[in-house]
């Protein structure tokens, strides 16, 4: 089989891939999906990252939520898969371009909030649950992930 080759462009957002035409499907539909879930809660900008709208906010404000009061809204003060995905929204709404779990790990840390027990496996459960997607070292809340977090 040969190995065919994709090239899309999305707005700023834009996706290019090469390989076998079933890897090449499933990858563009993850990408479709995340592109469409960004152009709902945010706008894209001139180097290529999204620029988060939170709710009741204008994209022109900036995002100015505390952790704290962030994983409370979503629900995770108990739960540390919760948690994880709640402080990993809050990075991303800040302007993260990359998120990993050392980087979630710093900000409950310098946020004063509860330490999970173990990252690595909160990550995994939530790409095992759908609410996250890993690439590399780095992962990415998936639309699921979004709308377990209460955004429609």
């Amino acid at each position: 089989m040969c190995p065919s080759s994709v090239n899309l462009s999305y707005g700023n957002l834009s996706f290019a891939a090469e390989g076998d035409e079933n890897w090449i499907a499933t990858q563009l539909d993850k990408i479709l999906g995340v592109a469409e879930t960004l152009g709902r809660v945010g706008t894209f900008s001139r180097d290529n990252s999204v620029a988060p709208v939170a709710e009741n906010e204008s994209p022109d404000e900036p995002f100015t939520a505390t952790l704290a009061s962030h994983i409370k809204a979503k629900g995770g003060e108990t739960n540390q898969v919760k948690r994880f995905l709640a402080t990993a929204d809050w990075l991303r709404l800040r302007g993260s371009q990359k998120l990993n779990t050392s980087s979630i790990v710093k900000a409950l840390s310098d946020g004063h909030q509860k330490r999970l027990g173990n990252p690595a496996d909160c990550l995994n459960k939530n790409v095992a649950k759908g609410h996250c997607e890993k690439m590399g070292d780095d992962f990415f809340i998936t639309p699921e992930g979004l709308k377990a977090l209460g955004y429609s």
